[in-house]
């Protein structure tokens, strides 16, 4: 999740320029972009190994998938956080 937002982020600096880009509006596209893949996928999941079995040279490992939920409220949040910055950083004079 988070790759992806990075990449985007320097996809953008690579765009605008580097000499242009306001560090307001740098955090305000970071947020942006957060904030529309945390609404989309609302939560991360990952796989984690377990030991279920382990007698002498038997070992026996089960995968178990777990999420960790992102609340639908906190991809809102950080979507409207970002386009507050963004507006405010476009205001600001250089």
């Amino acid at each position: 999740m988070f790759r992806g937002g990075i990449l985007l982020t320097f996809v953008v600096i690579s765009l605008f320029g580097e000499k242009d880009m306001k560090p307001i509006m740098l955090g305000g596209i970071l947020l942006v972009i957060l904030g529309v893949l945390a609404l989309a996928y609302q939560g991360i999941n990952y796989t984690r190994q377990e030991r279920v079995l382990d007698v002498g040279p038997i070992h026996a490992t089960a995968e178990r998938r777990e999420r960790i939920a992102l609340p639908p409220i906190l991809g809102g949040l950080m979507l409207v956080g970002g386009i507050v910055l963004l507006v405010t950083g476009g205001k600001q004079k250089s």
